[in-house]
């Protein structure tokens, strides 16, 4: 069973499932509702019932008063439709009109992907939740002012921790630190969502090129997308050097498996022997350019080493790709710093 929820005054209509709170069903639908704690205390998913009943499964939440209650307020991140809706609630639109929150994290788990590449799961406190989008990355905040920006691979409805994967960069201070030192319920201190590398709202089939841990936003982005049970074609090419560097090539291999609109395209640009490859090899960005020559309708993601993110840009605005449909994020370590440049 499921009922209609009608949005104003975006004019949005969703599909929510019986006993769904409905700021879960808007996410499933790629509709940002404002959100802080998903628990009913902090109050900023306040919106109100134009017309319709709800309820709430666990009584009245805590950040809603009897007087907002009987004036049809209501909080949406525990709200449950009990009809067909119309609603008011202000969505997110822009990137700006995301709160960016410092908070603190503890280390739910660490599992090597690859023996340079870490996944550190970051559990947030219990009455907060860090609204972002597929892609933005969030700033590890270390002493002295220092921090370190790691993009969350993760996809928004699945808030309840953070994903990073932190490659081990030689002489790096914090990536030493995370493959060293770093335990399981260690606490820190992170800054964020930061970053203008975010799924757009388009038609156009979508290319996401990755290049090494460049693979974790994507991640994030085609989870999102699976969610929504978006069905525009997407062509995910993950660029790294030897077989051993695909580190979630199994997962990858699933997300084309199970959705026939995606398509996955590894590249090795040096294959070892053991690899015994058989697929792709040489520079990612020129495979990408090889199998679409024409570019010009066609979004392009882009995430990685500067060097790949240069040379992508040059070969696909080349091929006919407007700078309105091209979004990258490039990332770069050096020994005590982490280099951001967002597009």
């Amino acid at each position: 069973m499921h009922y209609q929820v009608h949005i104003q005054p975006s004019g949005h209509t969703i599909q929510v499932q019986k006993d769904e709170p409905i700021l879960e069903a808007a996410l499933r639908h790629g509709i940002a509702f404002p959100y802080g704690c998903r628990s009913g205390v902090c109050g900023t998913c306040l919106g109100k019932v134009v017309s319709g009943d709800i309820h709430y499964p666990d009584d009245l939440p805590m950040g809603l008063s009897e007087y907002d209650h009987a004036q049809g307020k209501a909080l949406f991140c525990q709200a449950v439709a009990e009809s067909d809706l119309v609603i008011e609630v202000t969505e997110i639109e822009a990137i700006g009109e995301i709160e960016v929150k410092t908070l603190p994290v503890k280390v739910a788990s660490l599992r090597k992907l690859a023996p340079d590449v870490m996944e550190v799961l970051l559990k947030l406190p219990e009455t907060e939740r860090l609204q972002f989008m597929a892609g933005q990355y969030i700033d590890i905040l270390l002493s002295m002012g220092k921090k370190r920006a790691f993009s969350i691979a993760n996809a928004p409805f699945n808030d309840e921790y953070l994903e990073l994967h932190i490659r081990h960069v030689k002489g790096g201070f914090f990536t030493t630190q995370v493959f060293n030192e770093l335990k399981e319920n260690s606490l820190l201190r992170i800054d964020g969502p930061h970053g203008s590398f975010f799924l757009r709202d388009s038609d156009r089939p979508k290319i996401m090129m990755g290049g090494g841990t460049g693979f974790a936003p994507l991640k994030g982005m085609i989870e999102q997308l699976i969610y929504e049970e978006n069905k525009q074609e997407v062509y995910l090419y993950w660029g790294v050097r030897a077989k051993i560097d695909l580190y979630h090539y199994d997962l990858a291999q699933k997300w084309a498996f199970q959705n026939k609109n995606i398509h996955f395209i590894p590249v090795l640009s040096e294959p070892a022997e053991e690899d015994s490859w058989q697929g792709e090899t040489g520079f990612v960005h020129e495979i990408v350019a090889r199998d679409f020559p024409d570019m010009s309708g066609l979004d392009v993601y882009m995430s990685g080493p500067p060097v790949m993110i240069t040379a992508g840009v040059k070969a696909f605005t080349a091929a006919g790709l407007s700078d309105e449909q091209l979004f990258s994020d490039a990332f770069e370590y050096s020994e005590d710093t982490l280099l951001s440049m967002k597009k």
